[in-house]
């Protein structure tokens, strides 16, 4: 009976196991498995910029894991891993005891690490007899199968550790902004207290039980041999310090603020690799960004758009309101600013801190500023003074518990405090971006006023007209058809009928200059010319070179287009300018110089050339590694350096004049829509292109003083010129075919070599190309009696100079008509 008794365990239990271990997964899923770990991003100098993920994991091998965290896990949860065959047969037969004895009150798991790991990756959480005897079969199929490092390391990365970090690398950060490298024991074991509970032992709202089960796991490390008793006395006396507790800074405070660039990469990113990839995939990922060039652009946009705000003397705050009765403590109030959505990342001029009017007072507000104490030398108050820019009566502004931002005003001499001054976030916003010519690498970008106020990427995102800025590439169209910068455009209005009406587009100044040479069409940012330029060459000929260019996906080829009224990004505008500035080849933008996975190896690398010398270790003095590439040319060098030339008189002759100044050549083009709803500069040196423009997210007029020239092109001379300190400038690359001929910039006439004077510019000729002098092109546009040169509909007549310097004789100003679109300077 004994015998038959056994054999029919036996064979119940063979066919118990064999029954449930049909279907289970197999091992090879988890030598294929791969852990969901953070994306990092990375600056040039290898500083981690921004992080992404879904769950926080860091991927860290077994051979990088200290012992001493190791053996710390492995005495909490499993002190005989290192000897079992996957289970442990005396723990589960305890554990069942303890279940049948308490009648099932008191169930629990005596699983090993391996079964723990199966449970983690193979099957659901539930405590059932059914999953325990999978999970034994399992892990002992995974002993076979895998050493007893690799199971650790799964467990250990995998393993929910409290406070959303997941394995012991991220949970170090976490719990102690540490390195596995720099734990000590007392801080290994308290890393080892969570598997079983990880909500259950936080360092502050559950001090005393982590501290209990802390030192409790350290005297089971001193029972196994893994601590001395000097050890383990030094450990248990141990304090507990942690982030948490405030005595560790925070690692995620030691990261800056995220911003539009680090978040623009996330979005391209999550489009080329995929969202789940990005987000779980453990990319390392280096950024292009100048983390100081970023700083110096958010800040000159920032300085733009404050200034503009604040001529309109309008206060609209933030919008958000404390209720009076939070406003009794300094505790309460402090508490509810810290609750609030609010932008904390504004260091214009200085830090922007949230605060809340406590007392509207005669001459002063009353203020209380998040994490800023009030001292004798810092009152919290805003002095009536502070606040004279605004329109309209100082009681009808604020109210009690409104919540503003406070910078600090100090002394430019010694920075001594002066006042805390009011701010608010403007309306208008825009967009500011530079990049380099060569290799696309973008190098600064601001999408807005402040990201947290708005994460919408006005330099990507935003579709606007360009206006005037669109100009150069009907120019280019022009001069590779073979006009050239002297060729002699009709200045002179135009009647258009369109199925919208009739369209009379008309120049900024409301007159016409009669026959004009291109570089004074492009300089002074004429319509009239550009529009005939554009029906004398073919629209289709212009759409063609903004496609090639990447301005447009599909054109309009409606006359209007030429003066820029399709829309685009300033991100396709950029990359297109870089193409002027580089002699004419194509070069593809990009915020990522290099991607890698998990285990280092590179995915994706944007710079494609090959170096030819880099591996020479004796190349000639005076000379460098040669650099091949193999880039396609959108077009002639010889256009792109007359272009370049042309556009280098709107910065020093012409519609940027005012504004732009540098001690280099810069080269760009001014842009303002109809009705000044959108204002744009782009320019650029030998090296660097940068551009912004400017206008409210909805569309709506600046005001009729507000142009590309003035607004955006001090928000480019401010960057530029931090950007020419780090990356320098040369004179624009001459083409040596160049034929230079000495032109009369007012009138287009050939004039003798050797001649000089203001007037006189040296235009480059293609090789052997004769210009022909004398000949107008008018676009097609006949010129009938009634449609005078110089007025469309003369009235009062008075006098004015031509660009020849002869006088004329005009009418008053002329009038948009009926239709009105496309850009005007």
């Amino acid at each position: 009976m004994l015998t038959m008794g056994l054999i029919m365990g036996a064979l119940t239990l063979g066919g118990v196991f064999y029954m449930y271990g049909r279907d289970l997964p197999t091992y090879e899923t988890l030598a294929r498995y791969q852990p969901k770990t953070i994306s990092r991003i990375y600056s040039g100098e290898g500083l981690i910029i921004d992080e992404f993920a879904v769950e926080r994991r860091l991927y860290t091998p077994a051979s990088e894991i200290p012992d001493i965290v190791k053996q710390a896990f492995i005495s909490a949860e499993d002190k005989n891993f290192y000897t079992h065959t996957g289970y442990d047969p005396r723990g589960i037969l305890a554990a069942i005891v303890e279940g049948v004895t308490s009648r099932g009150e008191n169930l629990r798991g005596a699983s090993t690490i391996t079964q723990q790991v199966m449970k983690n990756f193979l099957l659901d959480g539930s405590t059932t007899l059914e999953r325990k005897i999978k999970e034994i079969i399992l892990a002992t199929r995974i002993e076979g199968a895998m050493s007893k490092d690799q199971i650790l390391e799964l467990y250990l990365t995998e393993i929910d550790l409290g406070v959303r970090s997941f394995g012991v690398t991220a949970a170090a950060r976490s719990y102690f902004n540490k390195s596995l490298s720099e734990l000590t024991p007392a801080e290994a074991a308290f890393l080892a207290v969570h598997p079983k509970a990880p909500y259950s032992y936080h360092p502050v709202h559950n001090r005393e039980a982590a501290i209990a089960r802390r030192n409790f796991i350290l005297r089971e490390m001193f029972e196994n041999g893994y601590l001395t008793q000097e050890e383990l006395t030094v450990a248990l006396n141990d304090p507990l310090r942690t982030v948490q507790n405030g005595d560790f800074p925070s690692y995620q405070e030691s990261l800056p603020p995220r911003d539009y660039f680090t978040d623009e990469i996330r979005r391209q990113l999550s489009q080329n690799f995929g969202e789940d990839e990005f987000f779980t995939g453990g990319l390392s990922i280096r950024a292009t960004v100048d983390p100081d060039l970023q700083v110096t652009a958010a800040h000159s946009l920032q300085r733009a758009l404050e200034e503009f705000d604040r001529e309109l003397g309008v206060w609209r705050g933030t919008g958000q309101t404390i209720p009076e009765d939070q406003l009794t403590s300094e505790e309460d109030w402090r508490a509810a600013l810290a609750a609030l959505t609010v932008p904390r990342d504004i260091t214009y001029v200085s830090q922007w801190y949230p605060a809340v009017v406590l007392a509207v007072e005669e001459n002063q507000l009353q203020i209380g500023i998040e994490s800023v104490v009030e001292t004798e030398a810092e009152p919290f108050v805003v002095p009536r003074r502070d606040i004279e820019w605004l329109r309209g009566d100082f009681f009808d502004n604020f109210n009690v518990g409104d919540v503003v931002h406070v910078r600090r005003m100090t002394a430019d001499s010694d920075g001594a405090f002066i006042r805390w001054s009011l701010r608010q976030v403007p309306e208008v916003q825009g967009g500011f971006m530079a990049m380099d010519v060569n290799t696309g690498r973008v190098i600064a970008m601001q999408g807005g006023f402040s990201y947290q106020d708005s994460v919408f990427n006005r330099a990507t995102q935003a579709q606007r007209q360009p206006g005037s800025s669109f100009k150069p590439f009907v120019y280019a169209a022009a001069l590779d058809s073979g006009y050239s910068p002297a060729t002699i455009i009709i200045d002179a209005p135009i009647t258009i009928n369109t199925p919208q009406g009739v369209w009379r587009p008309q120049n900024a100044s409301n007159q016409y200059y009669g026959p004009t040479p291109l570089r004074t069409g492009i300089e002074r940012s004429r319509n009239l010319m550009t529009i005939r330029l554009a029906q004398e060459i073919g629209m289709d000929t212009v759409a063609a070179y903004a496609e090639r260019f990447g301005v447009y996906d599909r054109m309009n080829q409606g006359l209007a287009a030429s003066l820029g009224a399709d829309e685009t990004t300033l991100f396709k505008m950029i990359s297109a300018y870089a193409m002027f500035a580089n002699g004419g080849e194509r070069v593809e933008p990009t915020l990522v110089d290099r991607v890698q996975d998990r285990y280092g190896n590179t995915v994706y690398r944007h710079d494609q050339r090959t170096c030819v010398d880099c591996d020479d270790m004796i190349i000639a003095a005076g000379f460098g590694p040669r650099i091949e590439t193999n880039r396609d040319r959108v077009m002639n060098e010889i256009t792109a350096y007359q272009l370049t030339s042309m556009m280098r008189g709107v910065v020093e002759r012409g519609t940027a004049s005012g504004t732009v100044n540098l001690p280099v050549q810069i080269a760009g083009k001014t842009g303002t829509t109809n009705d000044s709803k959108d204002v744009w500069f782009i320019g650029f040196s030998s090296n660097i292109v940068a551009g912004c423009y400017i206008g409210y997210d909805t569309p709506r007029s600046l005001g009729r003083a507000a142009s590309g020239g003035g607004i955006c092109g001090p928000v480019f001379n401010r960057f530029m010129s931090d950007a020419i300190e780090v990356y320098g400038a040369g004179p624009f690359h001459v083409p040596e075919s160049c034929q230079f001929i000495n032109i009369d910039r007012y009138s287009g006439a050939r004039l003798p070599d050797g001649v000089s004077g203001e007037n006189v510019i040296a235009e480059c000729f293609r090789p052997g190309e004769e210009p022909l002098f004398g000949i107008m092109f008018d676009g097609g546009f006949a010129m009938a009696g009634d449609l005078p040169l110089f007025d469309e509909v003369p009235r009062t007549a008075r006098e004015v100079t031509t660009s020849t310097g002869e006088t004329a004789t005009v009418g008053p100003k002329a009038t948009f008509g009926t239709l009105s679109t496309g850009g005007l300077y």
